[in-house]
Formats: structure tokens, sequence, C-alpha cells
């Protein structure tokens, strides 16, 4: 092979390690799940969207973007944010639900899997929106399904941990809105409403000090508080689609402009 096709294999490589990284995250929240560590299983998805992260990085820097790169995250990604949430959740609430628990625990598996293969549809054809994802990405609703079985097992357990009373007293109360939770999280991955990527926003290069001093803030209150505000920081993502779509429609009813960026 000349040194060309080296170089070229080398780019798509450096990649697809994080990739692999992404998937034995994905693959140990199973094992996980099995042994009935459902803390361990959560944080293992977490993990896995820290490696999810940084291989699209790595791709557009080494310019090692490819159709097997695409193909290979998307795989991992069903592994890691469609099977193993899904298997999560059945294993930790949806099971006592009887009939019910197994239907929408496939159902968020299903939707995960339509959701990636829209992606990759749109990734190989024209150029996707870069200011919107179409749909809830799949990494944060599993984000936000893994973030509150952390709270709930520190709620269960009473571990000791540095929280916010507040948001720990609701936790509860959303145990039993568990599947509804899980149904619309399901609908939500495969909806056509638009949800922000922040891709203009790089943590080295604030645009402006209002980002700076939001970034400065979020790393702050992850530092002190990390299971509250992870779970704060998807909670509010996955509101934002919705939220934004109602905002849309109030400006088009009423006439009002958008405003200036």
């Amino acid at each position: 092979m000349d040194k060309l096709g080296l170089k070229r294999g080398g780019r798509v490589l450096a990649p697809s390690l994080f990739t692999v990284g992404n998937m034995a995250c994905g693959f140990y929240a199973l094992l996980s799940v099995h042994e009935r560590d459902f803390p361990t299983a959560a944080t293992a998805i977490l993990a896995g969207m820290i490696f999810d992260s940084l291989d699209g990085r790595v791709a557009r820097l080494f310019h090692g973007e490819s159709v097997f790169g695409i193909e290979f995250d998307s795989l991992s990604d069903f592994l890691t944010f469609g099977i193993a949430p899904a298997i999560m959740m059945y294993g930790f609430i949806l099971k006592d639900y009887g009939s019910w628990g197994y239907p929408l625990a496939f159902l968020y598996a299903l939707c995960g899997a339509l959701r990636l293969a829209r992606f990759n549809i749109s990734a190989q054809g024209s150029a996707p929106p870069k200011n919107h994802f179409t749909g809830l990405p799949v990494p944060a609703g599993a984000g936000f399904l893994a973030s509150f079985v952390l709270l709930y097992q520190i709620v269960e357990e009473g571990r000791p941990a540095r929280t916010w009373k507040f948001l720990m007293d609701q936790i509860p109360l959303l145990y039993p809105l568990v599947p509804l939770i899980v149904f619309i999280l399901a609908f939500l991955m495969i909806s056509t409403i638009p949800y922000p990527t922040f891709k203009n926003i790089s943590p080295l290069r604030p645009r402006s000090p209002k980002i700076l001093v939001t970034l400065v803030l979020t790393g702050f209150a992850i530092f002190l508080y990390p299971q509250n505000a992870i779970f704060l920081l998807f909670f509010v993502y996955v509101l934002l689609g919705p939220v934004g779509l109602v905002i849309q429609g109030l400006r088009r009813l009423f006439k009002i402009a958008p405003p200036a960026i």
C-alpha cells in the first residue's frame, strides 16, 4: 500500500477508535444491567456520549470523514443510546408494568433506530442543516434517562452526594411518570421538531461574553453538583424543541419578528 493509502487509512482509523470506545461503553452498560447495577449502566451510557462527541470532531480535524465512519458511528450509537437505555429502563422500572413494559422499551429502541437511519440518509444525501437537528438526537434522550437513573438511585439508597434538595425532592414524583417519559422521548426522536446543534459554540473561542459566562457557570455547576447539573442540562435540552415550536407558532400568530442574533 502506498503512503497516500496509509495516510488515508490513518485518518479513517483515528475517529473509529473513539467510536469503538463508545460501543464499548454501550456493551458495558448492557452487562451492568444484567448484573442489576443500574448506576454503573447509566454512567457507562454517559461516558459513551463523551466518545461520541469526540469521534466526529477527530474526523473533521484529520479530514477522515467517510461513509464507513458514518455507518460505524450509527451502529455504535444504536447500541449505546438506543438498545442500552431501553434495556436499562426495562430492568429499572418498565418490567414492573407487566405486559406494557416490553412494548415501551422496544418502542424506544425502535424510534432510536429510525432516528439514526433518517440522520444517515440526510448525511449521505444533501447537506443537512448545520444550525439544528431534525428530531431529538438519540444521545440526548439516552442522557436524560441515564441522568435520571443516577439521581433516583441517590434518593433510593440515600447515598451521600452534593445535591440540590429542591430538585432531589421532585425526583420521586417523576418515577411513576417514567413510562410516559419514555414514550414522549421516543416520539420526539422520530418527530420533525428542530433541536439546536450548538455547533457554532466553542468553549475555547466563545463568540460573546454571554456565551462565555454561560459556559463558565455551566462548568462550575457540573463541578459542584455533577448529577443534578447533568440532569438539568438534558431536561432543558429535551424541552427546547417543543418550547421552541410553541414560540415559533406564537410569533407567526402575532407576527412577532425573531430577535436578531
